[in-house]
């Protein structure tokens, strides 16, 4: 239970982290474009882990290669649906859709992998998608090109949030980490050259972001998650990750300026409940879900 909690609150220091980077990178992307900013934000942490990690890399083998490259791939897809989605909404709608890969999660985890989610894990969901509606439903909601875009980002979340906690239990965390931002970096350097002209930025404001989000989203977040989500579950995790949105509502809306109602407070609150009641153990178990 100790190291469920700590592993939890570690996963909530990221969720953190990761609210506040949708401000920087709504900031960076007015002076780099999506693919960019990805292909240079994976680059650099590539190149942290490689140097810190260079020992470990003797450990590498095919199986650690190809299931690390699947998560790399769903991360990828994640980042880039995000990135690009970003364009055209706001940050705060686009960390509630992010967020909606809560839902998703418990779902897929019981399609695919037959996991049943336990009671509080379901009633701290339910909880999280009624936060996320009615942080949607603040002064009404359009939908927008880059709401449908970061949408297939929570899909793309889910699978990578599921795919970590299958394999991070019979892999090593470090190689598997190094393994996915590879992919990540070699496949968005693939779609800077196809889709964008490759540019180095000029602006200390992209590079601000570019760091920032290099060596504490990225570096620091994914060695966590690689690390912890192995003592937690899926669902949990996702729980915890569905709080990204009401950080990056906060960081918006105190960063940018972007309004946070009383719709908005609300669906904040249900979302944070909705993690308290997951750590909750009504029957004295251990969770079974993924």
């Amino acid at each position: 239970m100790r190291k469920q909690l700590f592993a939890d609150l570690s996963l909530l220091i990221v969720v953190i982290v990761w609210g506040y980077t949708f401000v920087a990178i709504k900031n960076a992307l007015a002076g780099i474009t999506p693919f960019n900013f990805i292909a240079i934000r994976f680059t650099i942490a590539l190149l942290i882990l490689l140097v810190v990690f260079r020992k470990r890399l003797s450990g590498l083998d095919k199986f650690t290669f190809l299931r690390g490259s699947i998560v790399g791939i769903f991360l990828f897809f994640a980042y880039a649906f995000q990135t690009v989605g970003l364009k055209y909404t706001t940050a705060s709608n686009a960390g509630f859709i992010t967020g909606f890969s809560v839902v998703l999660v418990p779902v897929f985890s019981a399609l695919i992998l037959k996991a049943r989610p336990s009671a509080e894990s379901i009633i701290g969901v339910s909880c999280a998608i009624a936060g996320l509606f009615f942080l949607s439903y603040n002064e009404g909601y359009v939908i927008n090109k880059g709401d449908i875009l970061v949408f297939f980002c929570a899909l793309a979340v889910a699978f990578h949030i599921l795919s970590v906690g299958h394999y991070t239990k019979k892999t090593d965390s470090i190689l598997l980490t190094i393994v996915q931002i590879g992919a990540v970096t070699i496949l968005s350097i693939i779609c800077a050259l196809l889709f964008e002209e490759p540019a180095i930025p000029g602006d200390a404001v992209v590079w601000e972001a570019i760091f920032i989000t290099s060596i504490f989203a990225t570096v620091g977040a994914y060695l966590i998650q690689n690390i912890m989500q192995r003592f937690t579950s899926s669902t949990h995790t996702a729980l915890i990750f569905s709080g990204e949105p009401v950080f990056a509502g906060i960081f918006g809306y105190c960063l940018l300026g972007e309004r946070l109602g009383g719709w908005s407070v609300l669906g904040c609150i249900l979302i944070l409940a909705g993690m308290v009641i997951s750590e909750l153990r009504f029957s004295g178990r251990e969770d079974t879900d993924y």
